[in-house]
């Protein structure tokens, strides 16, 4: 992998404030208003217009995403949008968001931003970060980190390897060039998240498939899939089995009650019980895998709407097994983290995931992220034949 050398500080601060001044054209506004909200949503679709591996999201879908009444992120923090215009055209896009969650984890005064869209123009994205990082500043940060759109369980980093294929479910896209401007303003790699491909046909290694094979015969290991009837107290176990398991990484913010009920009716309507698989230990819940369709390769020729018939071809769709899934959760309790056990379970929640779509005919999986240093979890993917197919890096400023 290929690094950049960034130029010294005073260099960066000099090169932003000449791209400000040719940027100088430019308005930016705050959005406030149903229309301008939906100029925020829709200038994807612009700047992606030529880009056969692009995803147009649904529309309807964003709305909900970016609603105050209806996304449970916004019970912790504050946010704020804005667009970038010329000539009457809106040329750009951005957020600057405030999580109090992660202010209480490691009060270390850092805001964030996201959905950082822009057409290739250094001085669009200078004044895009420019705006964001004052209004950060101005509540109090002292560091700028994203793209987060808008939280660390939501689309997370900027796409900088991997252009030539679609992103899936929950993942972004981008654009070459948006590298490029990002650190022509100052910012710094803060960290990558490595997604997987894997071929849910392939069959598990044979030593490896003996290892969670031996944990399960000693019936210390037992593994079963989701009860969709008791689906609350399943997702207690999940949750907590997530905020323990990732607790430990870096950038980790815990799920809130409303941020799970959230995603147990997301789970309610995407999967069916063979979508997660739970493991325990000695009668402990100790491993959870949670896998979703990848509606992207559903609606990737819907343009972004449901009308006039893509109610018709979505339900169509939905009523065959997906041809690609995605693996968003998948998590160890800390108790076995760097232990034999932990690797059978891991090991064991995997392979109940594969083995469950790969009878239904779905080949195709990403399993994402990862943090580039998780390396214990990367080695038993790679073990088992994936194939790190995408880098999004998440990027950092001092205010």
């Amino acid at each position: 992998m290929k690094f950049r050398t960034l130029p010294p500080q005073n260099e960066k601060k000099e090169r932003v404030r000449n791209l400000m001044a040719a940027g100088n054209n430019l308005e930016i506004r705050t959005v406030e208003s149903k229309s301008d909200r939906d100029a925020f949503i829709r200038l994807p679709f612009s700047v992606f217009k030529d880009d056969p591996y692009w995803v147009p999201p649904l529309v309807m879908e964003r709305r909900d995403h970016l609603s105050e009444k209806k996304n449970p992120y916004f019970e912790h923090a504050e946010t704020q949008l804005f667009t970038a215009w010329r000539n009457g055209q809106c040329v750009g896009r951005i957020s600057a968001q405030i999580c109090a969650l992660h202010q209480a984890r490691y009060n270390d005064a850092t805001g964030q931003f996201g959905f950082l869209d822009a057409i290739d123009d250094d001085s669009v994205f200078a004044a895009l970060l420019t705006t964001a990082e004052n209004w950060l500043r101005d509540r109090g940060m002292k560091c700028a980190r994203g793209p987060f759109s808008f939280s660390i369980n939501e689309e997370s980093g900027l796409l900088v390897e991997g252009f030539d294929s679609p992103p899936s479910i929950m993942m972004g896209h981008a654009k070459p060039y948006y590298q490029h401007a990002v650190e022509a303003c100052g910012y710094e790699k803060a960290m990558d998240l490595i997604a997987y491909d894997y071929d849910a046909s392939s069959e598990m290694p044979r030593a490896m498939r003996a290892m969670a094979g031996r944990a399960e015969k000693s019936g210390d290991l037992k593994l079963r899939t989701l009860d969709k009837k008791n689906l609350a107290s399943e997702l207690e176990i999940i949750i907590k089995l997530f905020n323990d398991a990732w607790s430990g990484n870096w950038g980790f913010v815990p799920m809130t009650k409303s941020e799970i009920d959230h995603l147990g009716q997301n789970l309610k309507l995407l999967v069916s019980e063979g979508y997660v698989a739970l493991a325990e230990y000695q009668g402990k819940p100790a491993a959870m895998a949670v896998t979703l369709p990848n509606l992207n390769a559903a609606i990737a020729d819907l343009n972004g709407s449901l009308l006039p018939f893509g109610w018709a071809k979505l339900f169509w769709r939905f009523m065959r097994p997906p041809t690609s899934i995605r693996m968003p959760l998948m998590g160890v309790s800390r108790e076995h983290h760097a232990s034999p056990v932990g690797a059978a379970l891991s090991i064991a929640v995997i392979d109940a995931i594969r083995s469950y779509h790969s009878s239904r005919g779905t080949r195709k999986a990403e399993l994402s992220w990862i943090l580039e240093t998780n390396e214990p979890i990367r080695k038993i993917i790679e073990a088992i034949g994936g194939r790190p197919y995408k880098t999004y890096r998440v990027y950092e400023r001092k205010l």
